[in-house]
């Protein structure tokens, strides 16, 4: 059986149209020569610094979603902004991970440093709405952004969530243009794939059904249909598909790590029995186990970026995937 297990990723960029120069926002770990030549390093580039990104308001950057700005060739990075920064004396108290926008970061050299542009330009909403975890996707000449909004900033968990669909013609502004309709008022994290007939699948968790993650097919990204449940295993959430060597692959937060899963048709899936990142690392900003990620696949290389969860400043750190067949071997990609 093939399965996934982590390996330290190598801090070099390629040109700016490959994606495995995408280090996003966090703690990225510097490897020794004979280790790079071993993993067949990329050619030497810039290297980036670590932290690579720290969000400079509230130091609570999470969930990233990586773009290309095609008009502007720059990678754009938009990610939660958690407010790690605020005290509060009660540890039930989720205000923290309430009330704010999305935060946006751009990079000029390949992935190598972002620098912070901003909040991203989306009107919806009264202004203590709170915008979580988005997922974008080009197609059709726009950008198309779904979007978690909570309806208010919260102390507990305890609100309805939806998931929204927006469209920019350049990643700047954003326009409104349905709510995704799936019967269901608790739905968080978009995972967004193309199929092979041209329509789309989004994949998401359902808390009115035991947190499991949820699927729905689209022919326009308007108008969609829900098809249940795609995992029913254990609960989890920030669900991330994506196709590398020849098969598609499921990474969900399981909150003890990272849960992975295995298809041939996008339907029927195959959990890894080990989870990704279920220890905590050593470094002040990675002491707690893997949760909600990204994946970013260059050729036959894929890349994983992981935030912690917890009080205190938020970073992203990443990491490489492999293979193996037939046995499972995780190896950390933790200082």
């Amino acid at each position: 059986m093939n399965m996934l297990h982590v390996l330290p990723s190598p801090l070099r960029t390629k040109s700016a149209t490959h994606l495995a120069v995408l280090f996003v926002l966090g703690v990225l770990l510097l490897l020794c020569s004979a280790q790079l030549r071993s993993q067949g390093a990329p050619p030497k580039g810039t290297v980036a610094p670590k932290p690579l990104f720290r969000d400079p308001v509230h130091d609570g950057a999470a969930d990233p979603t990586l773009i290309w700005n095609r008009a502007r060739h720059e990678w754009w990075m938009f990610y939660t902004n958690r407010r790690a920064n605020l005290a509060t004396s009660d540890p039930k108290d989720v205000a923290w991970v309430h009330g704010t926008r999305i935060g946006v970061a751009v990079s000029t050299d390949q992935g190598a440093t972002w620098k912070y542009r901003g909040i991203a330009n989306i009107s919806y909403g009264k202004s203590d709405f709170t915008h979580w975890a988005p997922d974008i996707v080009y197609w059709h000449d726009q950008y198309h952004m779904f979007l978690v909004i909570v309806p208010g900033t919260f102390k507990d968990w305890n609100a309805p969530r939806e998931i929204i669909h927006l469209t920019s013609p350049d990643l700047e502004k954003w326009t409104y243009v349905s709510k995704v309709e799936v019967g269901s008022d608790r739905i968080i994290d978009p995972s967004l794939y193309q199929i092979s007939d041209g329509s789309w699948r989004v994949w998401y968790k359902d808390e009115r059904d035991h947190s499991y993650i949820h699927y729905a097919d689209s022919a326009d990204l308007v108008q969609w249909t829900p098809k249940g449940a795609a995992i029913t295993d254990r609960s989890s959430e920030a669900p991330k598909v994506f196709r590398w060597k020849g098969e598609y692959w499921m990474i969900t937060d399981a909150w003890k790590g990272l849960g992975v899963y295995r298809s041939s048709d996008l339907v029927h899936w195959t959990v890894q029995p080990q989870n990704l990142l279920r220890v905590p690392g050593n470094m002040p900003s990675d002491r707690t186990e893997g949760h909600h990620c990204d994946v970013i696949v260059n050729g036959d290389r894929a890349f994983i970026s992981t935030s912690p969860i917890r009080r205190g400043p938020i970073w992203i750190q990443r990491c490489r995937i492999r293979r193996t067949a037939p046995s499972f071997r995780l190896q950390s990609c933790r200082a």
